[in-house]
């Protein structure tokens, strides 16, 4: 009696509430007056237990929406995939209801926190803790994760840090080093393999060895495969003497993040620093230099492959260099390959006297970057010499110093092919393969395909309607989480406005997708609505060897047209859909190899037409080919999609 009198209710309830949304939508009764008409029925609520557990069985939650949703619009007998289902919204029928008046309102970022929980949302990007720790002994930090260091290290006199894997493999890691190794003397600090393998890493470098003699500190494998790392480093060797800095492999293969090195060795007398492998395979990491090495005496910067094969990396340097005595830079690789990018050098090496740069390979990109040289070397005195080899086409050089400045092999490097691209260990083993290994009995390297993204949900269409998601609307997106000027809320809103607000490149379609909904109608509109979406089983066999199993083709492995989604960072679960045309799609089993057993079941998709890739686009450089030359291969990682016609 009280399963048929609650669904009896909850349909009355949900009923109303969409019709009284759809009222506030249209401005015709205000948000107070529908809050004020709903609250008797949440007080009529806390006090029969019986009906709010019936919530989870009520035909008009969103998940149960979905389904519906699924059997109306994809025309086939199968039912809504579990792994699809799972990611609906958890919210009862009565709070996404509630939640929805919120956004209509827009009054959800007062209620964020609980937004945030009962949605089943990733919020806490940023922290606000601290924990002030002086120490005065070495200190060893292996297998160490999340731990704010403030006043670490200070007045030291010799002694050695160590920070080996520290915070890896952890989801949002959250550091932070103020005043670490300040007015230290001999004080050696190392950093190796730091926040490894993390999601969502947001390290902050405030007054890092401010004040040193001597020492040195290195960073090795730093945040190497971060999603949106997010680092900071502020005051960093400000006034220090000869105290090395090192960066090896310094955020390697990181999605959207985001450094900012602030006065970084500003003063500093004899500060050499040296990024090795700096930011390289990034995808879209900015990188800005403000005041580095402003006024340094006799300091030696070295870049070396930063940004190599980046796709689309922003590097601006503000007063890099400025007023510097005799310092030498050295750019070796820079951003060689990279897609697009975007940097941009002001005031670089002004008033400086006797300096020396050079930029070897710079920019040596396949597709076309943007830079910008703005009072370049400006007012130099003495030898000041500025050298340029192999340097590619779209460079701007505004009030540009003449004298010293040597340009040699200025080319056009838009003609380049692919020939002669060596395989690269750079790409990690498996990620890219051959459609010919995918045969029974073939023994092969699977990449590492677990999804290193916060667990999220989508959100209601109801309420997705109403938040803000576009540029123009940044401000009130900001304001709805919360972000912060200079945060990681603000990094992760912003990359992905730009990711989804990006042009569609040749023939592709694409769409951004927060709701389950949406991406059925974009998957629909391509594909027709005969679909099928697919998902590798789950994660076993991630770095190891296995052994392909019974391999089938989907539509019989002929060629057919996909339509890929991939997850983007934001608050809520949020797809990167497009088109993907002249594929083919396999399923196939994953086996041991000592056992035979099968512990997988794995989708891949197979490009078939690769003419329009850049020549050194990942795949290429991991086979050794070039675009149109061969076809390009790689798994659905834990979580992406691939939909298809069915057969």
């Amino acid at each position: 009696m009280v399963h048929i009198f609650s669904s009896s209710f909850f349909f009355f309830i949900s009923q109303l509430s969409l019709s009284f949304f759809h009222l506030t939508t249209n401005k015709q009764i205000s948000f107070k007056v529908l809050f004020l008409f709903l609250l008797p029925f949440f007080f009529f609520l806390s006090f029969f237990p019986q009906i709010s557990s019936a919530a989870s069985s009520n035909p008009f939650t969103p998940k149960a929406s979905l389904v519906r949703y699924w059997k109306t619009h994809v025309s086939t007998d199968l039912p809504t995939p579990d792994f699809f289902l799972s990611k609906a919204s958890p919210l009862s029928s009565v709070d996404a209801a509630v939640l929805a008046t919120h956004a209509a309102g827009a009054s959800l970022s007062s209620r964020l926190e609980s937004f945030c929980y009962s949605a089943n949302l990733f919020c806490s990007f940023d922290s606000q803790s601290e924990i002030s720790v002086p120490r005065f002994k070495d200190a060893d930090f292996k297998l160490y994760g999340n731990k704010n260091f403030a006043n670490y290290g200070g007045n030291r006199l010799g002694g050695t840090d160590s920070f080996k894997n520290y915070s890896d493999g952890l989801n949002t890691a959250e550091h932070s080093f103020k005043r670490y190794g300040g007015n230290s003397s001999n004080h050696k600090e190392g950093f190796t393999s730091y926040a490894e393998d993390g999601n969502v890493a947001n390290s902050n470098f405030v007054s890092y060895g401010a004040e040193s003699k001597s020492g040195s500190g290195g960073f090795t494998n730093y945040d190497k495969l971060v999603n949106v790392p997010n680092l900071r480093f502020t005051a960093y060797d400000l006034n220090s003497r000869s105290h090395k800095l090192t960066f090896t492999s310094y955020g390697n293969e990181t999605n959207s993040g985001s450094q900012s090195f602030t006065s970084y060795g500003k003063n500093g007398n004899g500060v050499p620093q040296d990024f090795s492998s700096y930011s390289d395979g990034s995808n879209i990491l900015t990188s800005t230099f403000t005041g580095y090495g402003e006024s340094g005496k006799t300091a030696n910067d070295s870049f070396k492959e930063y940004g190599v094969s980046g796709n689309n990396p922003h590097t601006n340097f503000k007063n890099y260099g400025k007023g510097g005595n005799s310092e030498i830079d050295t750019f070796s690789n820079y951003r060689n390959g990279a897609n697009v990018g975007d940097d941009s050098f002001q005031s670089y090496a002004k008033n400086s006297n006797s300096g020396r740069v050079n930029f070897a390979n710079y920019g040596k990109s396949f597709n076309h970057g943007n830079d910008s040289f703005t009072e370049y070397g400006k007012g130099s005195i003495g030898k000041t010499t500025v050298g340029f080899k192999s340097y590619s086409i779209d460079r701007n050089f505004t009030t540009y110093a003449k004298n010293g400045v040597s340009f040699s092999e200025y080319s056009n490097f838009t003609t380049a092919t692919g020939s002669g691209i060596h395989v690269n260990s750079h790409v990690e083993p498996g990620k890219f393969f051959r459609e010919s290994e995918l045969k029974q009995g073939n023994v092969m390297v699977m990449p590492d395909i677990r999804d290193k993204m916060p667990p999220r949900s989508f959100l209601p269409r109801a309420i997705l309607v109403n938040l803000p998601f576009s540029s123009s609307r940044i401000s009130e997106a900001k304001e709805m989480f919360h972000a912060r000027d200079g945060s990681t809320m603000e990094s992760v809103i912003t990359n992905a406005l730009a990711e989804c607000e990006r042009a569609p490149s040749r023939g592709e379609t694409k769409r951004c997708v927060g709701s389950a909904e949406d991406m059925i109608d974009f998957a629909t509109t391509v594909l027709g609505r005969r679909v099928v979406v697919r998902t590798t089983a789950n994660v076993n066999g991630s770095k190891e060897k296995v052994e392909i199993g019974r391999v089938k083709g989907i539509n019989g492995g002929n060629l057919t047209r996909s339509v890929s989604c991939h997850q983007s960072l934001y608050p809520y679960l949020l797809y990167y859909c497009h088109s993907v045309p002249k594929v083919r799609i396999y399923e196939a089993d994953i086996l041991r190899v000592e056992t035979k057993e099968k512990i997988n079941r794995g989708v891949a998709i197979c490009h078939i037409d690769t003419s329009s890739w850049g020549p050194e686009h990942g795949a290429f450089v991991a086979l050794g080919s070039s675009p149109g030359q061969i076809e390009v291969c790689h798994w659905i990682f834990e979580n992406d999609m691939s939909w298809s016609v069915a057969d």
